[in-house]
């Protein structure tokens, strides 16, 4: 299974730059099945210090880390893909093909 961070769009502070929100999503992915994730993490405006225009993907993530249980989330997609693999409950109608 290989799980894909990426952050798909910040929220800042136009006036000095700074960021106070990221938005994020993981997405996980075992031959054909896949599972995702997204969610936010927001800072008080000032922190983290870094201002909009110097910043990366990967400093953005390491920032999303600090505050999102990374393995946590990792282990619940692998969970999902598994629930996928093998259904533990089904839907539909016994006489429609």
């Amino acid at each position: 299974m290989s799980v894909t961070w990426k952050i798909s769009t910040l929220d800042r502070e136009v006036s000095n730059g700074f960021v106070t929100t990221a938005h994020w999503t993981a997405t996980a992915v075992d031959g054909e099945h896949s599972a995702s994730a997204y969610a936010t993490v927001s800072w008080a405006e000032g922190t983290p210090v870094i201002p909009y225009a110097s910043l990366t993907e990967a400093t953005v993530l390491n920032w999303v880390w600090e505050s999102v249980d990374k393995e946590s989330t990792e282990a619940s997609l692998a969970a999902q893909i598994a629930l996928l693999k093998n259904p533990v409950k089904a839907t539909g109608l016994p006489w429609a093909a």
